[in-house]
């Protein structure tokens, strides 16, 4: 073990973050406003302060000038090919080997929407049961990443478990989705949403000493408002089957260990779907086995570990996972990333002895101290870390006015200044990620940068970044390391449908090999529709009744006197 090896990160100095934003384009320094030290308004200095002049050198001089290079993501169009669909046995998930991991990127960029990459989702999947995956994960679930789920063979049945970083909407936006739709596909039982507590922050206004209210800004607030706004939507569709009597809680039951919820939630005690109340007041609830049931898991944002255990947010019983959070800086006080570890034998869980595999997902982040320490691992390092990059301010702005001309946007502008502001408050640029990642010891396997809006041409620009703080290493991306290169340390940028299997022996990058014109993933429901609960909506019979809710006296027959207008069937 090396000598820095194992130990623990206490935060960043004044020093260390003014070195980790000096990015450089062109000779062209990005301000030390990206990562939310100096803001070098005016000057375009990234080095506001004297004593740090010597750790700013001049960054890589980046190419742009070529429509082409903005236009495709080479490598990713090299990977090989990885099959969701098992043309011979339709109904087969694409298998996984018992000790192997599987990482999927549903999304993988950052606002604003860009039609080659949806938000950001990433999709987890660990061993194999004999006919699926033996667990599986949903990690953000941001606006447009359902048709890759669909796409990638992944139905609302087995997208059951979401794990929020934050409440933005390019992280959460297709919740609304999974949770409408899933109980009209195969998921009859209720949706489970991992996410931070309320923020329990008040700003005071500097200038006129008003104080803003605390706002109800948590996971649980969430939910509900999400149940409340969907109602139209759930009774709608409640002339289908939504439970079945033989489901489980996995809480209540002792499968899923969970946090009880923290203090600043507005519900108490264990885990259970949220409450409405109808136009009367009178309280209304799901069923705890129904597809429209939503049962949020609020985190207390603040625990990192310290004392053990005081971070879970998920483990297994049965399949041997656990999930643990901490806290990273992002836009508003309460973003959290999370840490998956996974041991194959369920008996080893928790024993850091055992070979098991370990993944990190930050979210949106700075960089920031509480990541590292989770890398690090107790001096064992981690096998994937999926962290968020962005392009410079510079770059952003060059991009966003369809120019290669960078030098037409110097860093003092009021636009450029603008998105520095943003990146401030919220995100790691490639030139701090480069630093994050050089504090890391041992260094991932792998380490993955998402958030970001990927070309050949960011990419090439990005890498150089990262190399900077690598002088004695290879940064590479691909299956396999350079030839005689020592200690060469490995990364890659995510892509949608981006798929990585990670094994103890190996981790292969390939590419979902998807049609655009499916229609939807293959349907597997938990049981026989004959032994679900009848609908909430029935006639005298109790089968399905979808006319319960509508008027009917406007629709056009579809036979008068004896003559047929359209078929029954639907020609």
């Amino acid at each position: 073990m090396r000598e820095d090896e194992g130990k623990k990160v206490e935060g960043l100095t004044r020093r260390q973050a003014l070195k980790a934003s000096g990015l450089a384009l062109g000779g062209l320094a990005v301000g030390g406003a990206l990562i939310g030290t100096a803001t070098a308004k005016g000057d375009g200095n990234a080095c506001s302060d004297e004593s740090c002049q010597d750790s700013c050198p001049p960054g890589p001089a980046c190419y742009w000038k070529s429509p082409g290079r903005a236009q495709r993501y080479s490598y990713f169009n090299r990977l090989p090919k990885f099959q969701p669909f098992d043309f011979s046995n339709p109904t087969t998930i694409a298998r996984l080997c018992p000790d192997e991991m599987r990482i999927t990127f549903m999304g993988s960029c950052i606002p604003p929407v860009r039609k080659a990459q949806q938000m950001m989702s990433v999709f987890v999947e660990v061993g194999w049961d004999g006919s699926k995956p033996l667990d599986q994960f949903v990690f953000d679930a941001g606006t447009g990443v359902v048709a890759n789920y669909g796409a990638m063979n992944v139905g609302f049945g087995r997208m059951d478990k979401i794990f929020i970083t934050h409440l933005h909407g390019d992280h959460m936006g297709d919740v609304t989705h999974i949770y409408d739709f899933g109980p009209s596909a195969d998921r009859q039982s209720p949706l489970y949403v991992w996410g931070p507590g309320r923020s329990d922050f008040q700003w005071t206004d500097p200038i006129s000493g008003n104080p803003l209210p605390k706002y109800k800004d948590g996971t649980a607030d969430y939910c509900l408002a999400l149940r409340q706004a969907n109602r139209w939507h759930t009774e709608s569709f409640s002339f289908q089957n939504t439970s079945y009597p033989a489901y489980k809680d996995p809480i209540q039951n002792g499968i899923w260990i969970v946090p009880d919820y923290p203090s600043t939630s507005p519900m108490h005690g264990q885990p259970s779907a949220v409450k409405d109340t109808d136009v009367d007041g009178n309280t209304i609830s799901d069923p705890s086995n129904d597809g429209y049931a939503i049962v949020p898991i609020e985190l207390d944002w603040t625990k990192r570990g310290d004392t053990p255990g005081d971070n879970l947010a998920y483990k297994n019983t049965t399949t041997g996972v656990i999930i643990t959070h901490f806290p990273v800086i992002h836009t508003r006080r309460g973003s959290i990333g999370y840490k998956l570890e996974w041991w194959p034998s369920p008996s080893d869980t928790g024993n850091q002895t055992k070979n098991h595999l370990t993944m990190i997902y930050t979210g949106d982040t700075k960089v920031e101290s509480n990541c590292v320490n989770a890398a690090i691992n107790g001096g064992r390092g981690i096998d994937v870390l999926i962290h968020e990059m962005v392009v410079p301010a510079q770059v952003w702005t060059m991009k966003n006015a369809y120019s290669d001309e960078i030098q037409n946007f110097p860093v003092d502008s009021t636009i450029v200044q603008g998105l520095a502001d943003v990146e401030a408050s919220s995100h790691s640029p490639q030139g701090p990620f480069g630093y994050l990642l050089s504090q890391i010891s041992p260094r991932p396997r792998l380490t993955v940068a998402t958030h970001f809006p990927v070309a050949d041409d960011t990419v090439s620009c990005a890498m150089k970044s990262v190399q900077e703080h690598f002088p004695k290493e290879v940064v590479y991306q691909g299956n396999h390391p350079p030839r005689f290169a020592k200690n060469p340390v490995r990364i890659t940028w995510s892509f949608d449908l981006m798929v990585i299997n990670v094994s103890k022996h190996k981790i292969v990058e390939q590419q979902g090999n998807v049609s655009d014109f499916g229609f939807s993933p293959w349907v597997n429901y938990a049981v026989p529709q004959k032994d679900m609960n009848i609908p909430k909506y029935h006639d005298k019979s109790g089968d399905s009744d979808p006319y319960a809710q509508i008027d009917t006296t406007t629709q056009l027959p579809d036979c008068t006197g004896g003559t047929c207008n359209y078929r029954d069937d639907g020609y």
